[in-house]
């Protein structure tokens, strides 16, 4: 079961202000914590570039730490949802797995700096945080999961009930290689042919008999 998603306080009354003025602060915040870290980072200056005083700042957050929380969760709901877009897509799991994948990929190449702000930073929140953005992960594994057993019941992939979180795992890393490694990787692979080449050898393991 998904840990509950944090609740944090604040002083304004209206929802869809509450909305507008996070999201005004994550985009701020994501371009000073890709820069300049989390800790050297202050809640002045993510003030600042929001376009508001510290005080109004602290009307919609209550603490640095909530601001790298919100930050956490709206990359993961970016991803997220560009992969559900993959599931409206008309065909059989097989079909729908390759759009998937490479809505994957490209989300990956897309928001590089913001996933590996995760992985950096995640450490500075607190325990019971850290599981929920952790777990938003394994949601984003979830759809994978889905498309495979989808894929299993039409005839169109070929796997083991028993290895279909394996190779949703898989696919979770082969994404995140193409974040950590495209340092390396771009010397000898465009992002296309990155696409083609590893879905090519995970559809090799799902599609052969």
């Amino acid at each position: 079961m998904l840990e509950k998603k944090k609740k944090i306080p604040s002083l304004v009354k209206d929802p869809k202000l509450i909305e507008k003025r996070r999201d005004q602060i994550v985009e701020a915040a994501v371009e000073l914590f890709i820069h300049k870290g989390f800790h050297k980072t202050t809640t002045r200056e993510i003030a600042k570039a929001s376009g508001f005083s510290i005080g109004t700042l602290y009307e919609y957050i209550e603490s640095k730490e909530d601001v790298l929380y919100l930050v956490c969760d709206a990359i993961h709901a970016e991803v997220e949802n560009r992969l559900r877009e993959a599931l409206t897509f008309n065909g059989n799991g097989l079909r729908i797995l390759k759009m998937a994948l490479r809505s994957f990929f490209r989300v990956m190449d897309q928001m590089n700096d913001r996933v590996l702000l995760i992985y950096q930073e995640t450490k500075s929140l607190p325990s019971g945080t850290i599981s929920y953005v952790l777990r938003r992960e394994e949601e984003i594994r979830g759809i994978f999961e889905e498309i495979l057993r989808t894929g299993i019941q039409d005839g169109s992939i070929h796997i083991d009930e028993k290895h279909v979180q394996l190779m949703a795992d898989n696919i979770l890393v082969l994404g995140e290689m193409w974040v950590f490694r495209r340092w390396a990787l771009r010397k000898h692979y465009t992002l296309e042919e990155y696409i083609e080449k590893q879905t090519a050898l995970l559809l090799r393991e799902i599609t052969e008999k």
